[in-house]
Order: C-alpha cells, then structure tokens, then sequence
C-alpha cells in the first residue's frame, strides 16, 4: 500500500505542481477556520510561499506565541475537548438516514450468494451460538457470512449487505466498513488496513462484515470457547491464514449493539483470545484489559540475552537539556543493558566542552551546519548495540521500563520501528504518533483528535512516529541507509518510517510508554520548504498516498478533525 515515487521514471513535480498541492492545503484549512475573520486572512496571505504570508508571520507569530504563554493553554485544549468529545465526532459529522431506498429485486441474485444469520447477544449462551453458527458454516452452498444483531431493522440490513457485497471481489475475503456506533453522532471509523498488532489489541474490523465462509472452513470456522470475542478471534485466525481484508470507507448501519461494547460482557474473552493469538504466533508476553471495554494491553517480553541498546542524542550546546534528559534515563530505566552516543553538533560554550570531557558516555563529533539525518546517522555508525533509540535532548522519561517494552516490540520479526507516548511540559500527550491525512501530523487526543476510543488508546500500526522517540534494530537501520541526509531538518523520521515498510514489516506506537518532551527547545522553528518538497515528491503527498492506518474519512486540518463526506461513492 506504501509506494515511493522517486524511483521511477515519472519526473519529479513541478514547481507548480508543487505550489498548486500546497495551495490546495491551505485552501482547505482556510476554508475549515473558524471564524470569517481567519478565513478572509487565510484568502489574502494565501500559501506560504508568499511574501504576505511570510510578512504576517514575521510580524505576528511572536505575538501570538506570547498571547497564548499569558494567557494558558490548557483551559482552551479542556475547552475544546469538551466541546467536541459531548457533540459530534468528527466536527462536521452529520448521520445518514436510513430509508427503504434499496432495489431489493435488483438484490435478489447477490442475496443468493449471502447468509444471514442474526445474533442476540443479551441472554443468549455465546457457546450454543457459535455451535450453531458452525453448522451453518459447514453446510451452506452461499459465499459470504453476514452476521447482524437481532435488533437491526431490515431496512440497514439491506443497506449495509447491498454496500458490502458491491464491493465483493475473487481476491477479498473479509469486507467491512465504518459503522454508525451506539452514539449516532460519533460514528466507528476504522483504517483501510488491519494492522496485526492493532488486532491485537481491539476488533478493528467489528461489524457490519462479510466473511468469506470457505475461509472460515479453511480455520475450522468459530472458536466454540471465544465466548463473545468470537468474532475478533477469528479476524486474528484468518490473518494468519493470509485473508485479505478490504475496508469500504462509508459508515453504515447494522453494526455493533451497545452491550457488545460492554467490559463484563467481552473484556474477559478478548484478553484470553488475544493471549491465545501470542501463543500461536510465538509470541512471549502478557496480556491484561484496559479501561476501555474490548481494548486489551499486550506486552512481549524482553528477548533472551538482554539485547544490548544504544541511545544516540544529538545536541549543540543545551548541556541544561542533556543533563536533564540523561538523568532521567540512569534514575528511571529499569532495564541495564543500554549504553549513551552523543552526537556534538559544534558545541561552543564552556560547560558543554566540559561535559564532554568528562562524561562517561560516548562523545561522537558531528560537525557542520545543522543536519539531523546527518548528525543522527554518524552517531549510528559507531554503534555496535543490537538495537538503537534515538533520542532528543529535550525529552526525559516518565515510564520507568520503558526500554523493556519499546524492547518487547522491536524484536517482534514483523516491526521495524517503534515509537512512544510524549507529553508537554504541561503534562498534555502532544505526539501519539504520526497520521498523514493529508500531510504528516503527530496525533494528539489532547488536541486534534479529542475522542476517546478503541482506535486512539490502543497500542497499534501506525504510518510513523517521531524521530524523538524511535527503536530500531541496528542492523535493520543499516539496511535502510540509515535517514535520508537530503531531508536536513523535517520529514526525515517519517521518510524511514516509510522506507521501513515497504518490505512488509510495521511501524508501532505504544500509548504505554510515556516520556516529557520539552517541544521545539533543541531545533527550534526550522521547518525548512525544501525538505517537506522532496518528501512529497518521494511519496506522492496530497496526491495517491493513503495512511494505511488512520481511518480514511477522517482529514486533520490545522488542530480540527473533519469528516470526509465526499470520500465514498457506492
């Protein structure tokens, strides 16, 4: 799903081209601002190419960057998430109404291929259930399995089947969609992929579904002791038999019943089916619930041998920050078998000089005008440790094993880089990873994405995280090259992320591991045009590229989250 764009023949885009993606970008944010105010301002400094734009930012960030410092932030992010968390979800969210709009004769030879079976989950002994459920299974000449709550109305049966089996091809053998959810003005949105480690952790795929029941034969259909997480753990079986899953992108009835999110009613299944998936994928870890129903944390433990770790943190100057940041690793990791590497980008003052000739740890010189990608990759190459983490200076831990579950995770044979929580000097999460929707953001359910559910809480796949905060096997960075040092300042992180994927392999955040991040202390406001120019151009932004595992009606522009009503088109 992951496609570069710089290795073929296809010229690199224009100029204009490039302006016309930008403009497009800002366009669309204008157009979502607030007030009519910001939107005229937004129309008249146009993209930020301009001399207006550049002027009014000159002029008026200092302003503004003072105006919020007195007045405080955390009373307008509370405020704002107050505001949308008890209304609608995304902002401009409006419910469908279901009406008998449906050509059930048009229907009639699809149907054929379909069986139906409705479930009630209230009162009803889960493993008679899925007895008989199996006996469907091995006796029926249809295609799909359509499974509905007995108190869905035909009317979103039908609309929800006839979506789904549009979309029914040779090739796909589990086809879901986004559903309305118990709260009519929050509705389920789900990725187009289903990440194996997010399926781990809660059923991304839910209802309305259509399964193919040859696969479900080739798994020995329904576990009869998955109690009422039955349905998530034959996701995770047909997963590992290789099923493709495809998502249709329009948010239908016919769904999940409020007792189907219920903690009594499927926490207890979902952690001993998920401990069960370990098991068969060779996996060495615990599984516990969370206080979110359906949502289970999964923890690999740290591999024999106690793999070796080293933490490369790059600074000029800013021995306050290193001090700090280097502190917080010797008082609070619990695990000991780490090492430090810091990357000297031409320190100058005094007490930095110092430190360095007196610290214990490794001083790696990297000199030249300021290059991350550089100064990070020359640290690397003296690396010998099985794994690295990079590192900030501006960071500091909170979670004290830490570098035993960025560990558990790393060693997993199917993920590349794993990322961690970061939280403002305020205490606010401002990166739980990076969705790119369009345009690479860091996810913050503190900000720009205040809802709380399965999706945002959970440990999961994930297009890319922070370079603050990253784990990486050694030996896999090398294969990669390390960070692209054209990308100097921005984009860089993300740009590995994604080159790490492209052999099938998966980044991962974990929500469980949590660090400060003292934002923007260490580099500042470079944000360089050209380094966000060649990432576009390497990975079609605004264009083809699709976040395999940020719901696809979902855009982020600015700090607001949008529905996407123009995305489906049945």
């Amino acid at each position: 799903m992951i496609k570069r764009h710089d290795l073929d023949e296809s010229a690199p885009l224009s100029e204009r081209e490039l302006l016309l993606r930008w403009g497009n970008f800002h366009a669309a944010i204008h157009r979502a601002s607030g007030t009519p105010l910001r939107r005229l301002l937004g129309q008249f400094l146009g993209h930020e190419t301009t001399w207006r734009y550049r002027t009014a930012r000159l002029i008026f960030r200092p302003l503004l960057q003072l105006r919020r410092a007195l007045r405080g932030q955390t009373q307008n992010v509370v405020a704002h998430v107050a505001e949308i968390t008890h209304g609608p979800f995304p902002l401009n969210y409006q419910p469908r109404t279901v009406t008998e709009n449906t050509n059930h004769a048009a229907l009639e030879h699809n149907m054929a291929s379909v069986v139906t079976v409705a479930v009630n989950e209230i009162g009803t002994d889960p493993e008679r259930l899925i007895r008989s459920l199996n006996e469907t299974i091995a006796v029926s000449g249809a295609t799909w399995l359509f499974l509905v709550d007995v108190s869905h109305t035909s009317f979103s049966r039908v609309e929800s089947l006839a979506t789904l089996l549009a979309q029914a091809r040779e090739d796909r053998d589990v086809i879901y969609s986004d559903e309305s959810g118990t709260n009519h003005l929050q509705p389920i949105l789900k990725p187009p992929a289903v990440g194996p480690h997010s399926l781990l952790s809660y059923n991304v795929v839910g209802r309305p579904a259509l399964i193919r029941l040859a696969r479900l034969r080739d798994i020995g259909g329904f576990d009869e002791t998955a109690g009422w997480a039955f349905e998530h753990d034959a996701y995770l079986r047909l997963q590992e038999h290789q099923a493709v899953f495809h998502h249709v992108p329009v948010v239908l009835p016919a769904g999940r019943v409020s007792v189907a999110f219920s903690a009594s009613h499927v926490d207890g299944d979902t952690a001993r089916i998920v401990s069960q998936a370990l098991t068969r994928r060779q996996i060495h870890g615990t599984v516990s619930a969370t206080d979110f129903a359906g949502l289970v944390r999964w923890s690999p433990e740290v591999p024999e041998g106690n793999p070796s770790i080293d933490i490369v943190i790059p600074t000029r100057d800013r021995i306050d920050l290193v001090k700090k940041c280097i502190a917080s690793i010797e008082e609070r990791s619990t695990y000991k078998n780490w090492s430090i590497i810091i990357c000297d980008n031409d320190s100058v003052k005094p007490e930095s000089l110092e430190y360095f000739a007196t610290t214990k740890y490794r001083v790696v010189p990297c000199p030249g005008p300021f290059n991350y990608a550089k100064i990070v990759n020359q640290g690397i190459r003296t690396s010998t440790a099985d794994f690295i983490l990079t590192l900030n200076n501006d960071t500091e831990v909170v979670t004290p094993d830490w570098l035993e579950q960025l560990l558990g995770l790393a060693s997993l044979p199917d993920v590349s880089i794993v990322g961690a929580c970061l939280l403002d000097v305020d205490g606010r999460r401002e990166h739980e990873s990076i969705v790119i929707a369009p345009y690479p953001q860091h996810l913050r359910t503190d900000g720009n994405y205040p809802h709380r559910d399965a999706f945002s809480l959970a440990l999961r796949d994930v297009a890319a995280v922070t370079g603050a905060v990253q784990m990486v096997r050694r030996e896999l960075w090398e294969s990669l090259g390390g960070m692209d040092e054209e990308l100097h300042v921005v984009m860089n992180d993300v740009d590995i992320c994604l080159r790490s994927q492209l052999d099938g392999k998966h980044v991962v955040y974990t929500p469980y591991v949590q660090l400060h991040h003292e934002v923007g202390a260490s580099r500042g406001t470079l944000d360089p045009l050209d380094d966000r120019n060649r990432f576009i151009h390497r990975w079609d932004i605004f264009g083809s590229f699709v976040d395999p595992y940020f719901p696809e009606l979902l855009t982020l522009l600015g700090e607001r989250m949008y529905f996407r009503a123009d995305k489906y088109r049945a």
